[in-house]
């Protein structure tokens, strides 16, 4: 009796061996798939089974036939405790909730004891663990390396934007873009041509991203294209809608609001065309301010849309602010810091450059919103008139 006792004594432990070198072994990596070969090694090795795999994983060990595994693997698993030659033992995720079975197969008649039973499921607990960590493991380095992608598109969009500003005699002019996220949807673009003119853009996709950011893109390609082949703004504006709307649905939703302006410094005029914009604010020399409202609907939104230029006269002096919807969409809790506010901010601006009314306009918006976080692309341009 004392002897039989020891001997499952001695059982017990070098089971118990066995699991904590099992163990081991399992958490000594974490590349799943090797995860999953050292379980089903094993497995099969230390029982002396005929075959072992996942039903969620195409790893297999030893002698598994096809059929069993893809029917297992279908969903007859979770209804079947087991069958004569196979078993199967559940992993559960920390919420406990089955992401996959074990099935070990048996060889011929052969059937398990308690001890053996009792492995294997320790072994399972163990598997699900390590396969988790795994699985953690992936995601961790995919989301690195979405977040490298995003931060280089983030250099390649900065890369694009005006790194300066173009000398214009008798004009400032200053911009500011700042993105929601690693890249945005707003765009703006400032081309001096060669007759010493100057043609800006100040544009907004529908919607925010990786998705609009490259949309920006594509319409900064596209104007830039036109502008080059001496197309009027309205003919820009125009072609450029229906070059977008039959790019199809999707471009379709990722509509551009644009305003395009055209600075001619030796008549002390602009030609602007407000594409579905928010309206831009040109304060003139006895400080009225007047809005350039929307002469069309966005770029990309309707297939025959029709745009109108108006023409002014830069006083001496004359400022004019074109936005993005970001900014008048700052908020302070549920209260939205809106366009009456920011045209009082540029009317009550006393600063003399172009850059410092930009600075002015940001800090305004940064004490309203009391350090409430960006939800939107925001971008500014001032253009003055000094002399």
């Amino acid at each position: 009796m004392e002897f039989a006792e020891t001997l499952l004594a001695q059982q017990q432990v070098v089971r118990l061996q066995a699991l904590l070198e099992a163990s081991r072994q399992i958490h000594s990596t974490i590349e799943l798939g090797e995860v999953l070969r050292i379980v089903l090694e094993i497995v099969v090795r230390e029982l002396e089974l005929a075959g072992a795999f996942f039903t969620a994983f195409d790893q297999t060990y030893g002698d598994v036939p096809a059929d069993l595994k893809e029917s297992l693997s279908a969903g007859e698993v979770i209804s079947l405790m087991g069958g004569d030659s196979w078993l199967r033992f559940p992993l559960c995720d920390k919420q406990k909730i089955r992401f996959a079975d074990l099935v070990v197969l048996l060889p011929g008649g052969r059937a398990l004891d308690l001890d053996e039973i009792d492995f294997l499921e320790a072994l399972s607990m163990q598997a699900s663990v390590a396969i988790e960590n795994a699985r953690f493991h992936e995601r961790t380095i995919e989301w690195q390396r979405i977040e490298s992608d995003l931060a280089s598109a983030r250099l390649v969009q900065q890369s694009l934007l005006p790194q300066e500003m173009p000398r214009i005699p008798g004009y400032a002019l200053a911009a500011r873009s700042v993105t929601c996220y690693e890249v945005g949807g707003d765009y703006l673009d400032i081309v001096a041509m060669p007759s010493g003119d100057i043609a800006i853009v100040v544009g907004d996709v529908a919607g925010k991203g990786l998705t609009s950011a490259l949309v920006g893109m594509s319409f900064r390609s596209a104007f830039r294209a036109m502008l080059h082949a001496n197309l009027s703004l309205v003919e820009i504006a125009s072609r450029m809608n229906l070059l977008h709307y039959n790019e199809g649905a999707e471009s379709r939703r990722r509509y551009v609001t644009a305003f395009l302006l055209w600075l001619s410094p030796g008549s002390d005029t602009i030609e602007v065309v407000n594409a579905g914009h928010n309206p831009a604010f040109l304060m003139m020399a006895d400080r009225a301010v007047h809005k350039i409202a929307a002469s069309g609907t966005p770029i990309g939104m309707l297939p025959f849309s029709t745009y109108e230029a108006e023409k002014y006269v830069m006083g001496d002096p004359a400022r004019l602010l074109v936005y993005t919807d970001g900014m008048t969409e700052v908020f302070r809790g549920e209260e939205e810091f809106g366009e009456a506010r920011l045209l009082q901010a540029f009317s009550d601006c006393k600063a003399i450059t172009a850059e410092a009314t930009l600075a002015s306009l940001w800090k305004t918006l940064e004490q309203f919103s009391e350090g409430q976080e960006q939800t939107d692309d925001m971008t500014a341009l001032v253009l003055s008139r000094t002399s």
